[in-house]
């Protein structure tokens, strides 16, 4: 799908942190965000192959790789000791699309329990990949109990 120019602006306004990932293909890159992950375009400069995405309050950039910014080597996978969490309403539908598509789960939707403190969060939760390696956890909140 070719880019279309926009100039809105993310609801809510902008994230104090939104990461930028440089890919290698932003087309590609984009099939798996926009397409899989539900993610909107809020705002592009085509001819940088750069993007803004949003969903639910997550942001994050889109950069096709040109050789700035790279601090070493960028060998796939790439974000080497980086994982991505994201948290939505409900992932089932993130589950479904993915599955549909046979993308490969790092680790399929199973619910865990983190201690914070005297208490647990509870998440449901699955690992993937995107196409250039980067390592996201896509979480669904269950509310919190006691430790």
């Amino acid at each position: 799908m070719p880019l279309k120019e926009s100039t809105s602006s993310p609801t809510g306004g902008f994230a104090s942190l939104a990461p930028e990932l440089h890919v290698n293909d932003l087309a590609q890159s984009l099939r798996f965000w926009r397409d899989l992950c539900g993610f909107r375009v809020v705002f592009e400069r085509s001819e940088e192959k750069f993007v803004f995405l949003e969903r639910e309050g997550a942001q994050l950039m889109l950069c096709q790789r040109h050789g700035r910014y790279e601090t070493g080597t960028m060998e796939h996978p790439l974000g080497q000791g980086a994982m991505f969490q994201i948290y939505f309403d409900d992932i089932a539908g993130l589950a479904a699309a993915l599955g549909a598509a046979r993308w490969k789960l790092y680790e399929g939707v199973r619910e865990r329990w983190y201690r914070a403190g005297d208490r647990e969060n509870g998440l449901r939760q699955l690992m993937v990949q995107d196409p250039d390696g980067y390592l996201v956890m896509f979480a669904q909140r269950l509310g919190f109990r006691r430790a």
